[in-house]
């Protein structure tokens, strides 16, 4: 049985518990539309690949460092439903949530970021959805990345279905300190005043990180001009 099993227990304690029972109780519509979108990943990162390839035999060099990718587990959705107070259902996922599919980007430099991006959203059975650029326009905290919402067709059995992927750009540097700012935020027993402490330490770290990637990006650039 999955009754009890499939949601945490702490989800459970937060959400109505007749909207979690008709949730468990239709299983196969949402590990369905779970492969549905681990199929999206896997469209979004071969196109990713095939990037690099390309980049790799005209200019002999790799933009692409690491490529991560990462669905939603079954607690986020959950409680990100109810967060947003919308129905726990497999339509109500599908319609309101575009993060249940991700892949992340690692850069070697900001430049390349923006030129993987226009790249990808050039092709034509691409859609963008929204942007969000925390490169130029960092959040309050010193994250940096480029968020794209895009839309992908994968082709099934009898049909052709369109998903929504979350794709994330960012630099070795970036990702380097969203890492630590994610441990920061999940770390509950930290004094009050050390954290702030160490947020401090992170927003001039995000500066520093930028920085860094700036001087790395024209060092390279003069190279390659020789």
């Amino acid at each position: 049985m999955l009754r009890g099993k499939l949601v945490d227990p702490v989800v459970k304690a937060l959400v109505n518990n007749n909207a979690i029972d008709k949730f468990e109780d239709n299983m196969m519509p949402f590990k369905r539309l779970m492969a549905y979108y681990k199929c999206a990943i896997m469209e979004v990162e071969t196109k990713f690949k095939v990037l690099n390839q390309e980049f790799s035999l005209e200019y002999d060099r790799n933009p692409i460092e690491t490529i991560k990718t990462r669905l939603k587990t079954t607690d986020s959705i959950v409680k990100k439903l109810a967060k947003r107070d919308l129905p726990l259902t497999v339509e109500s996922i599908e319609k309101n949530l575009n993060d249940i599919a991700g892949i992340r980007v690692i850069c070697s430099f900001p430049e390349d970021i923006y030129v993987l991006a226009d790249c990808l959203l050039q092709q034509d059975d691409i859609k963008l959805i929204q942007v969000k650029d925390y490169i130029k326009n960092p959040k309050p905290n010193g994250y940096r990345s480029l968020h794209l919402i895009v839309e992908i067709p994968i082709f099934l059995k009898d049909k052709k279905k369109n998903m929504r992927v979350e794709v994330q750009l960012r630099t070795i540097a970036m990702d380097f300190w969203a890492s630590l700012d994610h441990k920061l935020s999940y770390k509950k027993d930290i004094p009050k005043d050390e954290e702030e402490l160490l947020r401090k330490e992170l927003l001039e770290c995000a500066q520093i990180s930028a920085d860094l990637d700036k001087r790395m990006e024209e060092i390279k650039n003069r190279i390659v001009d020789k």
